[in-house]
Parts: C-alpha cells; structure tokens; sequence
C-alpha cells in the first residue's frame, strides 16, 4: 500500500539548506573564487530567511574555508569546494535567479515500471513523489523510481531530504553522474492539481538517469516544473 504524507521528516536545517544552496552555486561557477557575495541583508532577504540563520550558513562556509569575510568589504569567494554539494545536481532555479532548494516527500509505493524493466530486475522499484521548494515556496514536481532491491520497507519516515545522502548511508552507494533529457509533455493530474494548473497542462519536464558509484543505473527520475515561477539552469567553470 501507498504512503502519503504532506511533510518529509528528516530535513535539512533552515541553515543548513541555505549552506548546500551557496555551496552549490559556488561549485556551479556563478561564484568564482574572488567575487563578493551579494550584502547580508540582500541575500537574506533574496533567500527569504532571517539574517542570523544566513549568517549561521556562512559561518559553516566560512569554517570549510569557501568564503573570507573582509571587514568593512563583504564577504568574498576564497576558492572552489572540493566533491559535491547535496544540492550539485539540482539544476531548477526561481525565473528571478537562484533559490535555496528543500523537498517533501507525499508518497511512497512499490510498483512495477515496465519501462524500466531491463534497468532493474522486472522493472520493481520504489516510487517516490515529492514537491520541490525553491525559498519554500513550490516549483515543481518529482516522480523518483529507485531499484526496488535496496529496501524490502520503505517509509516516508526513513527517507532523508535529500534523496541522494539517503541513498549514501542507508543503500551503500552514490550517484556519481547524471543524464538529463529535457522536453515539454503533458503533465499527470497529481502533478497539475499539486501546482494548481489546469488538467492535462503541457510542461517542462526533466527526465533523469542517475548512476552510481559503480556507473550502474540506480534511480530514473521525473521532474515537471512550472515555467512561470522556474528554470532549468546548467552552468560549467
């Protein structure tokens, strides 16, 4: 049987997130080592968070040693970060630029995929649904089919935010690489009626092969996203 819930239990801190968004944007390239961050209260307030929790973002930053704060400058990009942010392949940004992402999980369900058949055994996988946030406020809508063979159980409660740290610590591998392919098709219902547009509304939709570690297909993915409020952004340094 299918399990719904409207909030995913194990989410990142509000800092935390805000950390992993800039950590992402940095290893992207919008920020090279040497530019200045946008002012405290601008990004802040771009964020839609307190200036104590940017601040506590920029601490963790600071502590791995990505960014220097100059007194009476700003705060500065002192060097590129090493491996991958949680967020790194996470490529839908506000139409406006930029955007902290967070996640909650709606659903978890066995299924058989047909189509998926010769990339897992019989095409069994678990189907996650979740809602993707951009400074909380909702973009987009994920379908994420992950080979059934990880977990005879699966809850709502046992997944992290972050689908991809999940994977890490609880089914021993990690997704090394990605394949995204880009087209417009017509949305499910659950994904029109959960981002309040008509049935049957034509929208971007990213569909994704991730492998592991072992270059082995672990999760496809589908991600559909409102164009008025996001974008599909790729940037390479």
């Amino acid at each position: 049987m299918p399990v719904h819930n409207s909030k995913t239990s194990n989410k990142l801190p509000i800092y935390q997130q805000i950390s992993e968004y800039l950590h992402r944007e940095i290893l992207s390239g919008r920020w090279l080592a040497g530019d200045r961050l946008p002012i405290e209260a601008e990004l802040a307030a771009n964020l839609g968070v307190a200036v104590g929790t940017l601040r506590k973002a920029l601490a963790k930053l600071e502590e791995d040693g990505l960014i220097e704060r100059r007194q009476g400058s700003g705060t500065y990009v002192k060097r590129a970060p090493e491996g991958k942010a949680i967020y790194s392949f996470f490529h839908i940004e506000l139409v406006e630029g930029g955007g902290a992402p967070s996640a909650n999980t709606l659903l978890v369900e066995p299924r058989d995929v047909t189509f998926l058949a010769s990339t897992f055994p019989g095409g069994r996988v678990w189907s996650i649904r979740r809602e993707r946030m951009l400074n909380r406020r909702l973009v987009a809508m994920e379908e994420i089919f992950v080979n059934a063979e990880h977990a005879q159980k699966l809850e709502i409660k046992d997944l992290h935010e972050s689908l991809y740290l999940h994977y890490e610590t609880h089914f021993g591998f990690w997704i090394s690489k990605v394949e995204d392919q880009i087209d417009c098709a017509k949305a499910p219902a659950w994904v029109c009626e959960s981002l309040g547009l008509p049935e049957g509304s034509v929208l971007p939709r990213v569909q994704r092969w991730s492998r592991s570690n072992e270059n082995r297909v672990e999760e496809f993915s589908y991600t559909w996203f409102d164009p008025a409020k996001a974008r599909y952004v790729a940037r390479w340094r």
